[in-house]
């Protein structure tokens, strides 16, 4: 049995429910009535997901709907039943969707689940909407009547008819800081996806594999970590095997990005810590003598380009291909290519990535002869002012664990996350 935390017996219940049916299938809904199940770390047993980059994993282990929002959905003339739409658990006596995460289900037999996230609605789950539109369960348009995930804090097995406590969030829980890594994980899902694009689009041969949440990238070309990883995995572990051979029918060694460890003991690579902050929050910088910070027009991408890979001293075949992307990249959609001038020559580059209102910081890189004088936290205020000049609400960057430059984001401000690892797929 997995006990994450220890719950008390005189705790006072914040609400009490019963289950109406316990649900499983092979994959794809509906999902269908069992009398009982057991409940691990990934799920209850029996239970499979048919698109298992958007469902599934730890922090969405189980998915559960009250029947409450089921009574109004069906009293809009929708076909939806306990297990239609694909939830392993449908409740009545609580308004599952108004709880925050964080929030504790102890069932009576023992299992204990905390609240990690609303559940998205995906087409799948259409054949239970008169109109096929499956929005009428969506977190953003119906906020009563969203279906919610949740991990497992005490394995256990559940029961239809059992009754389930609802207790507070526990001091310690890390539910909201998971809800904010999974948004800033699909913002960097999206930032490769067009980046990888990209340098696609300029020639290089790049094997791609979406898989929802995951996405990887798989070079014969360009051997090395930057074009043969994959990201999402913290999200849905359950992939790692599927890039993994993506990896292998590639003929290239792989790399996977926050995801536990292939083997006990088993060293990453790299560790990079995850950084935010809202962009208002981060301090102007003193005028340099001779600095200007400016986005670069169509027709000096490779310019920018040249910039960063001087600066991290990159060559060969990746270096060509990173040239021959630049035109692509700097087109992208809601990319800023901003290059840094000292008494007009070109001493640093760096660029700003905005999607669903969060700015990603993309490395900045300072020429050496010019580093030490402050242009790269320069960059970091510019990147920032312009983020609010958007509206982001956060903007975020990643940095090398105890580096120079996660020093000059703490110092700004950042927080620091998450630590995550880079660790070779395995063979």
């Amino acid at each position: 049995m997995v006990e994450v935390a220890a719950v008390s017996e005189i705790e006072a219940p914040l609400g009490v429910g019963r289950v109406v049916q316990v649900s499983v299938s092979p994959g794809g809904v509906p999902k269908q009535p069992v009398p009982a199940a057991r409940v691990g770390r990934l799920g209850l047993e029996g239970d499979a997901q048919a698109h298992r980059g958007v469902h599934g994993g730890p922090h969405r282990a189980v998915c559960l709907l009250a029947s409450e929002a089921i009574g109004r959905v069906a009293a809009d003339g929708h076909p939806i039943v306990p297990g239609s739409v694909g939830e392993n658990l449908t409740t009545e006596g609580v308004e599952l969707a108004h709880l925050e995460p964080g929030t504790r289900l102890r069932f009576d037999g023992g299992l204990v689940l905390e609240v990690s996230a609303p559940a998205n609605p995906c087409d799948t789950i259409r054949g239970s909407f008169s109109d096929g539109k499956s929005g009428r369960i969506s977190v953003l348009r119906f906020p009563s009547d969203s279906r919610v995930y949740a991990r497992v804090l005490t394995e256990g097995a559940v029961a239809t008819g059992e009754g389930f406590s609802v207790l507070p969030a526990l001091p310690e829980t890390s539910a909201a800081l998971h809800v904010l890594l999974e948004r800033l994980e699909k913002h960097e899902v999206r930032f490769w996806q067009a980046t990888w694009g990209a340098v696609a689009a300029g020639g290089a041969d790049l094997r791609l594999l979406e898989l929802g949440d995951a996405f990887a990238c798989a070079a014969p070309s360009l051997p090395g970590t930057i074009f043969n990883r994959a990201f999402g995995l913290r999200m849905v572990p359950n992939l790692r095997q599927v890039i993994a051979e993506h990896f292998r029918a590639n003929g290239v060694a792989g790399w996977l990005v926050d995801v536990e460890p292939p083997a006990p003991g088993v060293e990453p690579l790299e560790q990079v810590s995850v950084l935010a902050i809202e962009p208002q929050r981060v301090p102007p910088t003193p005028e340099l003598p001779g600095l200007t910070i400016r986005r670069v027009r169509a027709d000096e991408a490779t310019v920018w380009e040249s910039v960063l890979l001087d600066a991290f001293d990159i060559q060969g075949p990746e270096r060509k291909a990173w040239l021959a992307a630049a035109p692509h990249i700097a087109a992208l959609p809601g990319m800023q290519c901003l290059l840094a001038e000292v008494g007009g020559r070109p001493a640093a580059a760096a660029g700003l990535y905005g999607r669903a209102r969060i700015g990603g910081l993309i490395p900045a890189a300072v020429l050496p002869e010019f580093r030490g004088r402050g242009i790269h936290t320069a960059l970091i205020a510019d990147r920032a002012r312009r983020a609010e000049a958007l509206a982001f609400d956060l903007v975020t960057s990643q940095a090398e664990q105890a580096g120079s430059s996660e020093r000059n984001l703490l110092r700004m401000g950042f927080a620091r996350l998450h630590a995550r690892g880079l660790y070779r797929a395995p063979a």
